[in-house]
């Protein structure tokens, strides 16, 4: 019998693993004292946006000044000038070092402090030392010498933040265009001249609220994003976590491949709630890995299949990275929306991959687990039922109209009643019955409905009365103290790329680019209309290849300017780059947005930059690029799919004036089969081997079932036809049956063959 799988979810070991592999979350060594106190203020910071997101939150420019507040302090002491093994280390006797922070650090969190709450404390006026500020109102436009220098202050010092949390990528890109608004009459492409902004009128664009630092990004990361960060983290560590693992497990483990397909199912139920495809990746793939290896997987395939499927996380509704909630902001439609609109493209995404996993399995004779080493179903619910209920609830709030950060607020508060509080502990239960009352109090406003109000009460009660085992109070804030580490990344690049919001409002850069797309796509298209104008197809005319080639150019744009980036920023950048060129194609303004994430996210499973594969490779014992080429080829669903949906809208479903159920059924359906196919030219496999030439041919046909028309379908079906008679005639003849070995050598299968 095969070695037992590791089915244990250690939560201990997957912190460990996040932070060894994502820098985000690299910190220096503190001290035993400002280790402790900040420590109490990550903690203090998560309260607040609790305590906010239920009982009401400050105006913008109060709550984003101390949110900033807290990104400051927490940023600058705990993240070094410059990130090496000496800075990250403890030196108690340097004279210039309090807790290891040095002076120039303690300088730039008072500066910080200073620069973000000014707009709050003089936003009716101030008057000090003889310095007279009037109120807001009449400084915007004309900006006092004070909000220049704390103004100044601030871009410097944020562009500062993101550095030290992210690298040196989105403070380069957010420089650029620093640089095109200040040097705007010295462009050397006139499509790109405009008359430039003096640096008085900048500060004052990114400084006063409603553009620039204090926008909607930021707004949205401290009052949506963060809360499901935290929720993510919280509701992983109450255990919801080894839940997903288990009935992953129960799924899929039994079927060829089993091990793969567990990561791909258990990846995509942990993207329901992760905001970070990094710490998808480890959390299931510190399981599922060694089970692929274990099985006979390479290595850089298993740590592609985990890297891929995690990256899916990130598409994945409800949550899509938190993406979602700033996707709504933007269209201003509600958030229910977004989620039917993205269901069926993340589906396509996992069809791929799990297709992709199916057919390398069947290649590699791979068979599942056997019987005895999988979970038992009925076991696990009985067990683990409970750690579901904080994210029905969050659910139901969330789609019945109520805000993310309402559901945020109740999602959390049921993960703390559910897994830290009990009877055994009455102290504990100061929180349900905190609860309780808060629900009362809504439905007695008319803030709950009576059925609402009557469900919550219901889950806090099923919530208290399980009887697993609680965890204890010190991990419920240390689940809060990781929470907040993962947030600061994210909050830091939203403040920063607020910068990029304010030029583009300011320059109009964004059309201009747009401009740029649709001309050098129509040079190339009238070229190339010269070769393949003489194809029947309608995909060939001159207007359809300009379109495929404009797609094809801001697609690659947003892979290379994601690179690197989490998953709101990437998304509120590029939306605001990106976003323009496709509206002059006549796209819908949902597709738009939806292209863009989609690509943006590719950046995390694209060589070279490709996150979430490096930390794949690092589990996985693999060489890193190749991984990367693993993972990007294990996601070439994602890859198409926009494609299809910018030309048939009808795959989002919500778009009443593209959607019908035929063209809905015959658009997702080719779509599948497509992706089916392409996986079968990938993997080399399908009923039996397929040679190089029929790879090809299966390559083409699948890519033409991909796109969205009946030519091309027919076209596809004369492309496969050869392939699967061969196949068939193969497998008749007992060729590549499961429990075969057909394909590699042995030495594939420890992960470093060449």
């Amino acid at each position: 019998m095969a070695d037992q799988p590791t089915t244990t979810f250690d939560v201990e070991n997957a912190e460990r693993l996040e932070k060894k592999y994502d820098t985000a979350l690299a910190t220096r060594d503190n001290g035993p004292w400002l280790a402790q106190v900040l420590y109490l203020v990550s903690i203090a910071f998560a309260a607040y946006h609790v305590y906010t997101a239920g009982f009401g939150t400050p105006v913008e420019h109060v709550h984003m000044g101390i949110h900033l507040t807290g990104l400051f302090i927490l940023i600058f002491a705990g993240f070094p000038l410059i990130r090496t093994q000496s800075a990250l280390e403890y030196h108690p006797n340097r004279w210039f070092r309090f807790g290891n922070v040095p002076i120039f650090d303690w300088l730039f969190i008072v500066l910080g402090v200073c620069a973000a709450l000014f707009l709050a404390v003089s936003w009716t006026g101030l008057s000090v030392m003889g310095i007279e500020v009037p109120e807001q109102m009449l400084r915007q436009g004309d900006p006092s010498m004070p909000d220049l220098l704390f103004g100044t202050a601030l871009v410097v010092l944020v562009l500062e933040i993101a550095r030290r949390s992210l690298g040196f990528v989105l403070p380069l890109i957010i420089m650029v265009f620093v640089l095109y608004a200040l040097l705007g009459p010295y462009m050397p492409a006139d499509v790109l001249k405009h008359p430039g902004v003096d640096w008085r009128q900048f500060i004052n664009n990114m400084y006063f609220p409603s553009e620039g630092i204090f926008g909607v990004t930021l707004w949205v990361v401290s009052t949506v994003v963060f809360h499901f960060v935290l929720f993510g983290v919280v509701a992983q560590r109450m255990g919801l976590g080894q839940f997903f693992v288990d009935n992953a497990m129960i799924l899929a483990g039994r079927y060829t491949g089993g091990p793969a397909k567990v990561s791909v199912v258990s990846s995509a139920f942990f993207g329901t709630i992760s905001g970070s495809s990094i710490a998808n990746t480890v959390s299931t793939g510190s399981l599922t890995i060694p089970n692929m290896k274990r099985m006979g997987y390479p290595g850089h395939f298993a740590g592609g299949v985990e890297a891929a499927a995690s990256a899916g996380g990130q598409i994945t509704p409800p949550i899509m990275g938190a993406a979602s909630f700033l996707m709504a902001e933007f269209l201003e439609v509600p958030y229910t929306t977004i989620v039917i609109a993205a269901l069926v493209p993340a589906m396509m995404h996992y069809i791929g991959v799990l297709s992709i996993v199916h057919f390398t399995a069947r290649r590699l004779g791979l068979a599942g687990y056997a019987k005895d080493q999988l979970p038992r179903f009925l076991i696990v619910w009985r067990e683990g039922w409970h750690t579901v209920v904080p994210l029905v609830a969050l659910l139901v709030v969330l789609f019945s109209g109520y805000s993310p950060n309402m559901a945020a607020f109740i999602g959390l508060l049921l993960c703390i009643v559910v897994g830290f509080c009990s009877f055994a502990r009455p102290l504990s239960l100061l929180v349900p019955a905190g609860l309780m009352t808060f629900i009362l109090w809504k439905a007695s406003n008319a803030g709950f409905s009576p059925v609402l109000a009557g469900f919550l009460a219901a889950c806090v009660f099923i919530g208290l009365s399980h009887r697993r085992e609680r965890h204890s109070f010190s991990n419920l804030f240390n689940s809060f103290h990781v929470g907040v580490q993962y947030a600061l990344a994210v909050g830091a690049a939203a403040a920063a790329v607020g910068i990029v919001v304010g030029v583009i409002n300011t320059t109009g850069v964004a059309f201009r680019l747009g401009f740029m797309v649709t001309n050098g796509a129509r040079d190339m298209a009238d070229v190339l209309h010269v070769l393949l104008g003489w194809l029947p197809l309608e995909i060939f005319t001159q207007p359809s290849i300009q379109q495929f080639l404009s797609l094809v150019l801001i697609a690659i744009a947003c892979i290379l300017m994601g690179a690197g980036l989490p998953t709101t920023a990437l998304y509120i950048m590029l939306v605001s780059v990106a976003q323009p060129a496709l509206a002059q194609l006549g796209v819908p303004a949902l597709a738009t947005h939806m292209f863009v994430l989609y690509y943006g996210v590719i950046s995390e499973i694209t060589p070279p930059v490709c996150a979430s594969a490096y930390a794949a490779a690092g589990i996985a014992g693999a060489n890193p690029f190749r991984t990367g080429v693993s993972a990007f080829t294990l996601g070439i669903g994602k890859l198409m799919v926009p494609m299809v949906f910018v030309y048939a809208p009808t795959m989002l479903l919500v778009l009443p004036e593209y959607f019908t159920w035929w063209s809905f059924i015959q658009v997702s359906l080719t779509c599948a089969l497509g992706i089916f196919g392409i996986a079968t030219a990938v993997s080399g496999f399908y009923l039996a081997p397929l040679n190089a030439g029929w790879r090809v041919l299966m390559a083409v046909a699948g890519l033409l079932l991909v796109a969205p028309s009946w030519g091309s379908d027919l076209a596809a079906l004369a492309f496969a036809a050869p392939v699967l008679i061969s196949q068939i005639r193969a497998r008749r003849r007992g060729e590549g049956l499961v429990g075969e070995p057909v394909g590699p050598l042995p030495a594939e299968r420890g992960g470093s063959a060449p």
